[in-house]
């Protein structure tokens, strides 16, 4: 595996530009004047769509055959600590940088807030800067910093424009996720000080640095490794660390829904390929039973308590739970198949849950009830709504042919060849995924129409228009998913090679990881792709 270092300056600085643009975003729809509001979502949608044409140009410049960082940049910030503003992407990251870049302007575009549209806009445009950075970023302060940075616009989005349960919801949400965060920095600091202390170098927080030096000794590194775990299990959320999850859904509004489901979970699933399994491969080979256990359950669990929920936009919640499962077992095979379908399947339930939300968000507006009980019969009077509620239901179950199959089978395969018996149960649960969703979809759109059931208003053209992008990616990933896959693949094998070779030999001396993103490859200025 050969160490791989961008060469040469980028024209334009993408990285950094992912994550000032939105925020510059957010700065403009703050001094809009007062007596022009209609310019508030009008900047908001501007300010996203030019972050997922810089996602989109990410995308297709990036180097399919390279296993390292691209688009790498480096500009000191706190020289004294170590502490950087450092940046890269490889095919583990590109994807999720992607699908933020698009599910953002589609959040915004599909509905309006029902009051104070300048603060709400502003937050979103926040948050997407700040998700933007936890994607990107490869100095471990600055990913703290971006990764709590995100719990405030999600906690005023569900405090301000959520449900009738919103303070609940929100700071229970806010709570949890901040406890785990809190002991997440304990644990930042300890490594980088004790890496420090055992090569006899400056203090760096250099992911790359310190990954590839490996110096910490296996005990130690099993007590760090879960101060990150915990912060990513409660983010994405792993059982029994969930029950945030279903009140911040129920309650935030269904942009804010769509970015949970779509972008904020994948944070923990993230953090456990970027820093858990990279940071930690041996304490991740040591820990691995207990999250594939934890995978399961998590699996069944949500699948059995989604099929018997009263409320719609519960039920989906509890689908996140089951889906989570899947990708936290991939991820802890450990092997490539594994890995490649949970990164996959972060994509792909992102696309179908987000759409799911939209879905659901809309049914709302229509009808102001979300109980199962209370509908009915909707195919009726709205075919094309029953339609595409239809094909996104399919994705989300894992039918042949849509995205969520691709992914789900990957995890199974990679997990069967590794782990036997957990696939074994873990398919039930794609078993069980048909029963909630499929019983769900007939008591909501079959049956009788009655009272106001029999005249709601079917699809409109601007729903249409913003569902459709969600419904082609539906379509090609399911059909051709090949494209993703290769640009994943080379980060992917890079990964469990290095955890294979310092799992075999924890402490023999390795090369980089065909990154090259350190303190002496990467010079204090642009270097790129």
């Amino acid at each position: 595996m050969t160490a791989v270092l961008a060469s040469a300056s980028p024209t334009f600085p993408v990285l950094p530009a992912l994550i000032v643009v939105p925020l510059l975003g957010a700065l403009l729809v703050i001094i809009v004047p007062r007596r022009r509001p209609e310019l508030l979502k009008l900047v908001a949608v501007l300010a996203t769509m030019a972050t997922g044409a810089l996602s989109l140009w990410l995308l297709f410049a990036f180097d399919t055959g390279v296993d390292g960082f691209q688009f790498a940049s480096r500009h000191v910030w706190l020289g004294d600590l170590g502490v950087s503003w450092l940046f890269g992407v490889d095919g583990i990251s590109l994807f999720l940088v992607v699908l933020t870049g698009i599910l953002f302007p589609i959040a915004i575009l599909a509905t309006d807030p029902e009051h104070d549209g300048r603060a709400y806009y502003a937050w979103l445009l926040v948050l997407e800067g700040g998700v933007m950075g936890v994607f990107a970023s490869l100095d471990l302060v600055v990913f703290f910093l971006c990764f709590e940075a995100v719990l405030v616009p999600m906690y005023f989005l569900i405090g301000r424009w959520g449900h009738d349960n919103r303070t609940y919801a929100a700071t229970k949400f806010f709570l949890f996720t901040m406890a785990g965060s809190a002991l997440m920095l304990v644990g930042i600091l300890s490594l980088a000080f004790l890496h420090a202390d055992a090569t006899g170098g400056a203090v760096t927080f250099d992911l790359v640095a310190i990954a590839e030096a490996q110096s910490l000794g296996v005990e130690t590194a099993r007590w760090v490794f879960l101060t990150f775990a915990l912060a990513f299990a409660v983010k994405v959320p792993i059982f029994p660390l969930h029950t945030w999850l279903p009140d911040a859904h129920t309650e935030a509004p269904t942009a804010g829904s769509v970015i949970l489901a779509g972008v904020l979970l994948k944070l923990g699933t993230y953090g456990f390929l970027r820093f858990g399994l990279y940071l930690f491969p041996e304490a991740t080979h040591h820990f691995a039973p207990v999250f594939l256990v934890l995978g399961v359950v998590g699996i069944v669990y949500g699948a059995v308590v989604a099929t018997m929920q009263k409320d719609l936009k519960r039920l989906v919640a509890y689908s996140s739970v089951a889906h989570l499962g899947f990708i936290i077992l991939g991820t802890f095979a450990l092997n490539t198949e594994g890995i490649e379908g949970g990164l996959l399947q972060m994509v792909n339930h992102g696309i179908s849950t987000g759409a799911l939300f939209l879905l659901v968000g809309m049914i709302y507006e229509r009808r102001h009830t979300r109980q199962i009980a209370e509908l009915g019969g909707l195919q009726k009077s709205a075919p094309l709504l029953a339609g595409v509620f239809t094909v996104v239901m399919l994705s989300s179950i894992g039918l042949p042919g849509l995205n969520g199959f691709v992914g789900e089978f990957l995890v199974l395969v990679g997990t069967f060849n590794a782990h036997r018996w957990y696939a074994v149960v873990a398919t039930g649960g794609v078993v069980l995924a048909s029963l909630y969703l499929l019983w769900a979809y007939q008591r909501v759109f079959h049956g009788p129409a009655e009272g106001d059931n029999a005249d709601v208003p079917d699809l409109r053209l601007r729903e249409g228009l913003v569902l459709a992008p969600l419904l082609a990616l539906i379509v090609v990933l399911g059909v051709y998913p090949k494209p993703v896959i290769e640009r994943m693949e080379p980060a992917v094998d890079a990964l469990v090679e290095h955890i294979e070779r310092h799992v075999d030999g924890f402490h023999e001396p390795t090369s980089q990881m065909g990154s090259g993103v350190s303190p002496e490859g990467a010079a204090d200025s642009e270097e790129g792709h």
